[in-house]
């Protein structure tokens, strides 16, 4: 089959198309035929070396397809079962992949796997942020860093359906539009406007009770900030860099403040929690109240490709590899 592999770590110009050999799947795997594979920022950070892994490697956490073979000891699958995963193991970006038959959610008719794969990541870590890190009460104002991106669309429709309002943050202006039209109420440009201070002027002063910032180095300290007494930081990704070492006394003195830095794997840790994880964020989605966005499409040959357009803040919305 044909996968993409990478040597050493670095910048997109590593990745690279090889024919490799998969072998049959182990017993309690499954082996998936891929439609469709996401393309997420922790991709980035395994390819760059920030989150280390064994070299050489394949990519990718995220697929959407059919099982096409069965390991020993699978009895909850069937052969050509419509099924997705994003939590590993790493090697999606491949025609095919064996993966633990535990850690692959079934798909509903209603939901493809081009949106399936373009949203079960960054879907499922929505529903966890906004439902279980901290859980959003209507009457609400909460602010989402990179309102544009892929976690930030569904986020914002989503926060927006559990009756908040919703303060974006975007890097350009020309993001502005998209993010508007899902779900956020106030967008703001962190480039080219005082994001602190209007978000304190939107708050009538209060501050917000939780700050959602995928961004890191950037936006942490602003983000601190803006919130209200007791409020929470989620840091739940590092966009522009890892945040610096701080002292812990700095929440402290700028109201008993909460910070959080969960990952999507913690919440879905067993085969239950993951499919009532995967089938909330679906049953969103069938409703209405969240729409996926997929704005980018790439042959599974051009993920450097991809990869030089998501790093370059280039992308909005979900971006698929199509094998």
């Amino acid at each position: 089959m044909k996968a993409i592999r990478f040597a050493k770590a670095g910048g997109p110009e590593v990745l690279a198309l090889h024919d490799v050999e998969l072998p049959p799947p182990a017993p309690g795997q499954i082996r998936v035929r891929h439609n469709a594979i996401g393309v997420n920022f922790i991709d980035t950070y395994h390819r760059s070396g920030l989150y280390p892994v064994a070299l050489p490697s394949g990519l990718g956490m995220e697929a959407a397809g059919t099982v096409e073979a069965l390991g020993e000891n699978v009895g909850e699958l069937k052969l050509g079962d419509r099924v997705a995963y994003c939590t590993g193991p790493i090697g999606a970006y491949a025609e095919a992949n064996n993966v633990p038959a535990d850690r692959v959610v079934k798909l509903p008719a209603a939901v493809s796997d081009e949106v399936a794969a373009a949203s079960l990541l960054k879907g499922m870590t929505a529903q966890y942020l906004l439902k279980r890190t901290y859980v959003v009460q209507p009457g609400q104002t909460v602010l989402i860093h990179s309102a544009a991106g892929g976690v930030g669309l569904i986020a914002g429709q989503w926060a927006k359906h559990l009756g908040a309002t919703v303060i974006g943050t975007v890097g350009s202006d020309d993001k502005i539009k998209l993010a508007k039209a899902h779900g956020y109420d106030h967008l703001l440009n962190r480039r080219m406007d005082d994001w602190v201070a209007q978000v304190r002027e939107l708050t009538n002063g209060e501050g917000v009770p939780v700050v959602y910032d995928s961004v890191g180095k950037d936006t942490f300290a602003g983000s601190l900030d803006c919130l209200a007494l007791r409020g929470m930081l989620v840091s739940f990704g590092n966009s522009s860099g890892a945040v610096a070492a701080f002292e812990p006394s700095l929440l402290s003195a700028k109201g008993s403040l909460y910070l959080t830095r969960p990952t999507l794997f913690h919440y879905t840790r067993t085969a239950r929690e993951l499919q009532e994880t995967a089938d909330d964020l679906f049953a969103a989605i069938a409703s209405g109240a969240v729409k996926i966005a997929i704005n980018q499409r790439f042959a599974l040959k051009d993920a450097r490709a991809a990869h030089e357009a998501l790093q370059s803040r280039k992308t909005t919305g979900a971006t698929v590899l199509i094998p």
